[in-house]
């Protein structure tokens, strides 16, 4: 890898993979319409957006890179109808358009969603789709925009992150780190949750493994970025109470949290952005969601971080940013 562009590099993921890559002295090139979290990198941010296809090409034909991770997205889930998600949709294929014009180019990361899929659907294939919102019908779009558009111009993957933690987040992790180490998290009563969740750094290392892999092995195809071990949600929860020295977690009646909802849900009603339950949120918390990584443990081989090693690095990040 000598130059890369990575398309929101201002956000979370792409934060730390910004920061892998100046690491590592490869020169690399933020392309975001948002000016970077970490503001150490302010002056590899190319202020621009991803919707302004033009400017696009001209920076990707004169950067020339040899990699994109295009991770430019809007990825809460606010908004009330498809449009409201260009940036998934056109966006996308404004990359695309982009991609053609590089002549060094080896290969292109498209980053999708888990949520292409409702929580607790387990899809039969990467063609099947059960998006419940807006955001994840844009991303199913986004999907078939890069195989239609993409096809065999250059060598393209898809990764669907999952639901990703650490350094740089922001919700709703970051609001659940927060709860536990002030000692204001209740557990509902008796729920036993696994879900596949995934530190960051550890999606950071399977980004780049799924970079440089043979391009016959991951050519064309779709990959979830997870660890591969599943997390129970109440032990994630321990771990960083653990880690935090907090006051320990306590189980309340899952009724409670009912009651919590219905009451997070008028908040949203009334104009409050981001209470700390809703309906939507509650039914995510109880649901199920295991992807299997087997495929993506094989080619990208040992975890550089265990869920603990990255428990601690997420708190201590944290009472960093506090201080």
């Amino acid at each position: 890898m000598e130059k890369i562009i990575i398309t929101g590099g201002s956000g979370f993921i792409g934060t730390n993979l910004v920061q892998y890559f100046l690491d590592h002295d490869v020169k690399v090139l933020n392309y975001d319409i948002a000016s970077p979290r970490n503001k150490l990198h302010i002056n590899y941010w190319h202020h621009a957006d991803i919707l302004d296809k033009e400017a696009l090409i001209k920076t990707v034909q004169e950067f020339n890179p040899d990699y994109i991770f295009h991770l430019a997205a809007r990825t809460d889930l606010d908004g009330d109808c498809i449009e409201d998600y260009a940036a998934n949709i056109q966006g996308v294929s404004n990359l695309i358009e982009a991609a053609k014009r590089a002549s060094d180019l080896k290969r292109v990361i498209f980053a999708s969603s888990m949520l292409v899929c409702k929580i607790g659907y387990q899809p039969k294939n990467e063609f099947d789709y059960l998006p419940s919102t807006p955001y994840g019908e844009s991303k199913v779009i986004g999907e078939k925009i890069v195989r239609k558009e993409g096809g065999d111009a250059f060598p393209w993957l898809i990764v669907r992150p999952t639901s990703i933690w650490g350094p740089w987040f922001d919700v709703p992790y970051k609001n659940y780190f927060t709860v536990v180490m002030r000692g204001h998290y209740f557990h509902p009563k008796g729920l036993k949750v696994t879900r596949s969740y995934g530190f960051v750094l550890n999606a950071v290392h399977e980004l780049i493994k799924l970079a440089t892999c043979s391009e016959e092995i991951v050519r064309s195809k779709t990959f979830y970025l997870a660890d591969y071990d599943p997390i129970e949600l109440k032990a994630w929860g321990v771990m960083i109470q653990e880690a935090s020295n907090s006051r320990k977690i306590t189980e309340v009646p899952i009724a409670a949290f009912v009651v919590a909802a219905k009451l997070g849900d008028l908040l949203k009603r009334l104009g409050y952005s981001n209470p700390p339950m809703t309906t939507f949120r509650f039914n995510n918390m109880r649901t199920n969601a295991v992807h299997n990584m087997d495929e993506v443990k094989l080619l990208c081989g040992d975890l550089p971080y265990t869920t603990k090693a990255g428990v601690e690095c997420t708190v201590d990040w944290m009472r960093k940013q506090n201080a």
